[in-house]
């Protein structure tokens, strides 16, 4: 049944699709609901209970305890039983749901895109894919690597982790599956995931796979690559095969030598004189590889200090002569070269070879080696320390300047007022405020004539209102003036 399935995966709208099937189940007899494969598991976990002890089941004991069940359960009971398995589905789907809703709300992009994935999103799926596999279900496992690498197909380090998961979990199918998609389509021009591929199948006995892989690095997708040659080099001295790890360092070297200013070139060659040295013990040879091979390449100081490693190593003689024409020529100013190292890291190569001496060199090459030391390098140490004492002076400086220019306007303005808290009479803030009496207003004196009339009420409800009499001592012949005679002739 459909419901059966989705009430099993934690999937949006889970609530909805469980009261679909609820009603569904209350509308329909249980055997319209019920698939032929449910049912073929009633069935089967029928015979089961009544399995003899040979483990043989006989005809007619199957039939027979299929009607007992039937006969045993209503159809009503059947039914509640059915919903019952159906809802402790729907229980924990949703107790996983709560648990993997924060995983899932930080995916902002599911799909496939060109652009770089935001750090905290890949983070979230290395988070996710840690929590699933704590849990160890492995469908859950495999669905939502597949998920993962619809967002991060562009990313070698998820597709290491797959194959690495299905390994553990002795899947060599999905294993093999999932390298194959990684080296062949996906994400087939980095070489981070050739050389995990070449040390896979070396680890699982396909050594002409391995083999192939570095060929494919070396020739086509990096050639050049200083990890790869040293990865196949160390393969083949694993495998016994100590003149093919020679022929991959040679070859390589070779190839270098044909370009113009190689960069790995120099590395190249230490990683072959300490190979050679350190497996085949061959210290003469070992010498023979790095001298003379680093007169026409620019210096750098990993390129020295790994030099200088590779020199404490080697038996004695030390060629100090060498190396400190190499350091010389390294720390030494030159306003020329507009590519010179920084100060910093002439001073951290120089304090390296120092070491060096102190333990193999001369008194002399000792004293040489400080001397110019402290020619190039101490002046400017103590220039910045005395540049550093003088900055910090000077804001200690200026922090007691302001402080004493606070102090002394706060002392001032106290001092151009010595009683400003006292020029106040006593108790004034604690009187409350009175406004003075303003007198009353005489109304305004109308004669008795402009008194309103009766008749003007009907218009706006004002014939009520008068204004108040005032007693006024001008004579009653000025009032006659201002009154309308009580009728006109005709």
């Amino acid at each position: 049944m459909i419901y059966t399935r989705i009430l099993e995966n934690p999937i949006q709208h889970l609530d909805r699709y469980f009261n679909s099937f609820k009603e569904l189940a209350s509308v329909q007899l249980l055997s319209e609901i019920r698939t032929a494969e449910e049912a073929a598991m009633v069935t089967a976990s029928a015979v089961t209970a009544y399995q003899g002890v040979e483990g043989e089941v006989r005809p007619e004991v199957a039939e027979e305890s299929t009607k007992s069940v039937s006969a045993g359960l209503t159809e009503a009971e059947e039914l509640e039983k059915y919903i019952a398995i159906r809802e402790e589905m729907y229980k924990k789907a949703k107790e996983f749901d709560s648990k993997i809703i924060g995983f899932e709300t930080a995916i902002r992009r599911p799909y496939f895109h060109v652009r770089p994935l935001d750090d905290p999103e890949l983070e979230n799926w290395h988070n996710y894919l840690d929590f699933i596999e704590r849990g160890g279900d492995f469908n859950k496992v495999v669905k939502l690597y597949e998920r993962c690498l619809i967002a991060c197909a562009n990313y070698p380090e998820y597709w290491i982790r797959y194959v690495l998961c299905m390994e553990a979990r002795e899947s060599l199918e999905l294993a093999n599956n999932a390298l194959a998609r990684a080296t062949q389509v996906f994400v087939k021009k980095q070489p981070e995931i050739h050389l995990f591929a070449a040390r896979f199948k070396e680890n699982s006995g396909d050594i002409t796979g391995a083999r192939a892989e570095y060929q494919l690095l070396h020739f086509e997708i990096s050639p050049g690559y200083l990890e790869a040659i040293v990865r196949h080099a160390n393969m083949e001295y694993r495998l016994g095969n100590r003149d093919a790890a020679f022929s991959v360092y040679e070859e390589a070297i070779a190839a270098e030598r044909g370009k113009e200013l190689s960069q790995v070139l120099p590395m190249l060659l230490i990683q072959y004189s300490r190979f050679i040295y350190l497996v085949v013990g061959n210290s003469e040879k070992a010498k023979e590889i790095i001298s003379g091979g680093f007169e026409h390449v620019q210096l750098s100081k990993p390129l020295i200090e790994a030099i200088i490693h590779l020199e404490s190593i080697l038996p004695l003689p030390k060629r100090i002569d060498y190396l400190d024409s190499l350091v010389e020529k390294f720390i030494s100013p030159n306003p020329d070269n507009h590519n010179a190292a920084s100060t910093a890291d002439r001073e951290d190569l120089s304090s390296i070879y120092l070491e060096f001496l102190d333990l193999f060199g001369d008194a002399q090459s000792i004293k040489m080696a400080d001397t110019r030391h402290c020619m190039f390098f101490l002046r400017h140490k103590s220039t910045s320390i005395s540049r550093k004492r003088h900055a910090e002076d000077y804001l200690d400086n200026e922090k007691s300047k302001l402080a004493k220019t606070y102090m002394s306007s706060s002392q001032s303005v106290m001092g151009a007022y010595p009683n400003a808290q006292n020029q106040w009479p006593a108790g004034y803030g604690n009187k409350p405020a009175t406004w003075p009496q303003a007198p009353p207003t005489q109304g305004q004196q109308w004669g008795s004539a402009y008194a309103p009339q009766a008749g003007y009420s009907g218009y706006g409800g004002y014939g009520g209102y008068t204004h108040p009499q005032v007693a006024t001592s001008a004579p009653q012949s000025t009032a006659a003036f201002g009154a309308y005679p009580t009728t006109y002739p005709v």
